[in-house]
């Protein structure tokens, strides 16, 4: 089983060819993936419209690198899978109907696919996880932490009442006068700074309530670097490490209730995991702090290679080819239209963003 895979959720323009014999684990034949943070730089986050119009330019060049460096021909396909949603619309709508249109010209079958579920399904990709496991995801537009049952059944347990954590991360880069993004440059920051000068809020630590809260530890922050101005290169490198710090306390403390959940729900699981993806799972203090935890719980501690954290398009091929071993890919894709919010868990009630579009969270 192979098939082609095409992202174009946000500010990655990404094609892969994921193969799956049935015996062997599965392989990645290609994963091409083209980075927009240059033409984004400059507005210190991404900007939609260039998003779009960068994903029209290069995605049919992305596509056809992935099917040369896969060694496998378009015929050889069985199935085109394109993210859907959640994401930028204008991107969505320029994957989608690319994937549309190749699946016609190759008489192959459509998949669509949410963009989450990619992030949900990778370790199974790379780890060749067992379900049930614990999945957090923490990126640029999301925070939840998801109890992944089998393919298609997945349980919000917990999401942000406010700012996903790589926003967070991103605010508190411009506010320092820090280049975009503002995850990566954020922890090199903090890397000389003191983690204890700011005493930061640690949102929702000890909290009944489940869920993540990050607007006023951004709020802090900004208070700090106000109260300072003008901030030195240290002032900048301690804000980061507090920053930096607070944020690892209150994850720590929010997945450590899901652990004890999980272990609850799921007492047969004798080998249970927490899955971490995202691009801020990439962030060593946060991914060291979560590690410690799981140790301690007795979870394995499983992170997708960074390549695969981020958005990339061999999350999406692999959960098409999820779909159809399941026997669940969408008989109607061709008709599928691109969804700017599009919860992975549909039965949780939205805590935030509920309106004509859908769910936010």
């Amino acid at each position: 089983m192979r098939v082609l895979g095409i992202e174009t959720s946000c500010d990655e323009t990404a094609a892969s060819v994921v193969a799956l014999d049935g015996v062997s684990a599965p392989e990645i034949l290609s994963n091409v993936v083209l980075s927009q943070i240059e033409e984004h730089a400059a507005f210190g986050g991404v900007v939609p419209e260039i998003a779009a119009r960068a994903h029209v330019e290069a995605l049919d060049g992305i596509v056809e690198a992935a099917l040369e460096d896969s060694k496998v021909s378009l015929d050889e396909v069985d199935a085109i899978a394109a993210t859907a949603g959640p994401g930028l619309v204008g991107g969505l709508i320029v994957g989608l109907m690319t994937a549309k249109a190749i699946a016609a010209a190759a008489n192959k079958p459509l998949i669509a696919i949410n963009h989450l579920e990619g992030h949900a399904l990778t370790a199974r990709l790379t780890d060749g996880l067992d379900f049930p496991y614990l999945l957090l995801l923490v990126s640029g537009g999301h925070t939840q932490i998801v109890a992944v049952r089998s393919v298609g059944d997945y349980q919000r347990w917990a999401t942000t009442i406010d700012d996903a954590l790589g926003e967070a991360f991103d605010k508190t880069a411009k506010m320092l006068g820090l280049p975009y993004p503002g995850g990566p440059n954020v922890e090199k920051a903090a890397a000389s700074g003191d983690p204890r000068r700011f005493a930061f809020p640690r949102p929702m630590k000890g909290s009944a309530q489940p869920d993540f809260s990050f607007s006023g530890l951004k709020t802090a922050v900004r208070q700090a670097a106000t109260a300072i101005a003008p901030l030195s290169d240290q002032d900048v490198a301690d804000i980061c490490a507090s920053f930096q710090a607070a944020v690892a306390d209150a994850l720590g403390d929010r997945v450590a209730r899901a652990l004890a959940r999980f272990r609850r729900e799921f007492p047969r699981q004798v080998k249970p995991a927490l899955v971490v993806a995202g691009g801020v799972a990439a962030n060593r203090t946060i991914k060291a702090t979560l590690e410690a935890l799981c140790s301690q719980a007795g979870f394995a501690f499983v992170a997708p290679p960074q390549k695969l954290c981020t958005d990339n398009a061999a999350m999406i091929a692999w959960a098409g080819i999820e779909r159809l071993r399941a026997g669940i890919a969408d008989e109607n894709a061709a008709d599928f239209v691109p969804r700017s919010r599009w919860p992975l868990d549909s039965v949780s009630a939205p805590l935030v963003g509920s309106g004509r579009r859908g769910a936010k969270a």
